[in-house]
């Protein structure tokens, strides 16, 4: 979509599908004629008017303000929170499970060599536990102050359900 202006008036504004091109000026000098025909161009064109004179009308970016970064910050801080808290709970029973066979080590109880096998394919799953928890508990602390700014953009505590009657 290409927009177009006239220099005469640039509140005009004509919308055609496309890219800036010949074809879409002439649609755009089409559109324009019959803004003319019916009376609704503010300005007279006495020297007449070529497609050429069209200005293409381009969208400033946006430029997210300091607050909306905040927030896009928060959300994603709270969205690794929801992922870490997940695989912590995919993964705490198994690792709970190879954690009460740790103590199978420390006791004078003969070990058996299937043990010991099920205890090295469980430190993988153990490890991953552990670190994730730890990463989960970082996590929750900063997801906080995100769910603190998330509140005050969202303002909470500012709106009250309508009541029933």
């Amino acid at each position: 979509m290409v927009q177009f202006t006239l220099p005469q008036s640039p509140e005009i504004i004509l919308n055609i599908s496309g890219k800036d091109s010949l074809k879409a000026r002439e649609k755009a000098m089409d559109q324009l004629i019959e803004l003319m025909d019916a009376g609704k161009l503010p300005t007279d064109l006495p020297n007449g008017f070529s497609p050429q004179q069209f200005i293409e009308v381009k969208e400033q970016p946006h430029t997210p303000s300091p607050e909306e970064d905040a927030v896009t910050e928060a959300v994603q801080i709270l969205s690794n929170l929801a992922k870490l808290k997940l695989k912590v709970q995919e993964s705490r029973t198994e690792a709970l499970q190879v954690r009460a066979k740790i103590d199978l080590l420390f006791s004078e109880n003969p070990i058996s060599e299937a043990d010991i096998t099920s205890l090295n394919e469980g430190f993988k799953v153990l490890k991953t536990y552990a670190q994730s928890n730890l990463r989960y508990r970082d996590a929750r602390a900063k997801a906080e102050s995100a769910r603190t700014v998330l509140d005050q953009a969202l303002s909470v505590g500012e709106y009250e359900a309508p009541t029933k009657k």
